[in-house]
């Protein structure tokens, strides 16, 4: 599938655009770098870069978050993605509609608590998702800190949310952690369920998103994360109206 990318979208003081130039990239890069292993320095490039889309928020010039985007023909092509590495997707081969992977993304600690950047890269993916006629979004989303203890309420609160058996990620390494299994039963306080999901992650859930009923430790990063996907056709209609007035 192409990666040719939708035009820049400008809301009020920030606008979401495709990375075009060098500048851009070594800007995201740096963002990554510091987000992802504390050091704006540090090389957080992999080799599923060179295939994606690289999308930035930015506020009056300065980046504020990013992420890539990897654009596939249908589900079986989540099998050569960043998440396939970490799970098996091989129930997804069935799933006939392309698929958008979204991967990396992060955003600045000084707009972490931005709602609108956020909003904004959610009607920027809108678009290509819309452009592409994609009927799911996926990707793996991290929690910070790889032990699950800390995460308890929050992947309690996930077991309410597992893929439905047909799509279902399945383990693909030992170390992959069975929370649903584990924590079957468990009713987390609400309050610090919601708190402990990452912004990202809340967002995948109110669109009726699911997740993989394990968790997969990333030590490289110190993460913890799990599979999510939205079927696109799932989203609540209100939700996809606004989305799309917003995407313009």
């Amino acid at each position: 599938m192409s990666q040719a990318c939708a035009a820049p979208l400008s809301r009020g003081r920030l606008t979401v655009r495709a990375a075009e130039t060098a500048a851009d990239m070594a800007n995201l890069m740096a963002l990554r770098g510091r987000v992802f292993r504390g050091d704006a320095q540090a090389d957080d490039r992999d080799a599923f870069d060179v295939a994606a889309i690289h999308v930035l928020v930015e506020e009056s010039g300065v980046i504020r978050a990013g992420f890539r985007l990897l654009a596939m023909d249908s589900g079986a092509g989540t099998s050569l993605g960043y998440a396939a590495a970490r799970y098996d997707l091989s129930r997804l081969a069935s799933f006939a509609p392309p698929v958008l992977e979204l991967g990396r993304f992060c955003t600045h600690p000084e707009a972490a608590l931005d709602t609108d950047v956020l909003r904004l890269a959610w009607a920027f993916i809108t678009r290509e998702v819309d452009a592409r006629g994609a009927g799911m979004l996926c990707g793996c989303t991290s929690f910070p800190g790889r032990d699950p203890a800390r995460h308890r309420a929050a992947l309690a609160h996930l077991t309410r949310h597992l893929a439905p058996e047909a799509l279902a990620p399945l383990p693909r390494g030992a170390d992959a952690i069975p929370f649903a299994r584990d924590l079957a039963g468990v009713v987390p306080d609400p309050v610090a369920a919601l708190a402990g999901l990452p912004p990202l992650l809340r967002t995948y859930l109110m669109m009726g998103g699911w997740v993989s009923d394990h968790a997969v430790p990333d030590p490289d990063l110190d993460t913890l994360h799990v599979f999510t996907a939205v079927e696109i056709a799932a989203i609540p209609p209100a939700r996809a109206r606004a989305l799309r007035a917003l995407a313009g």
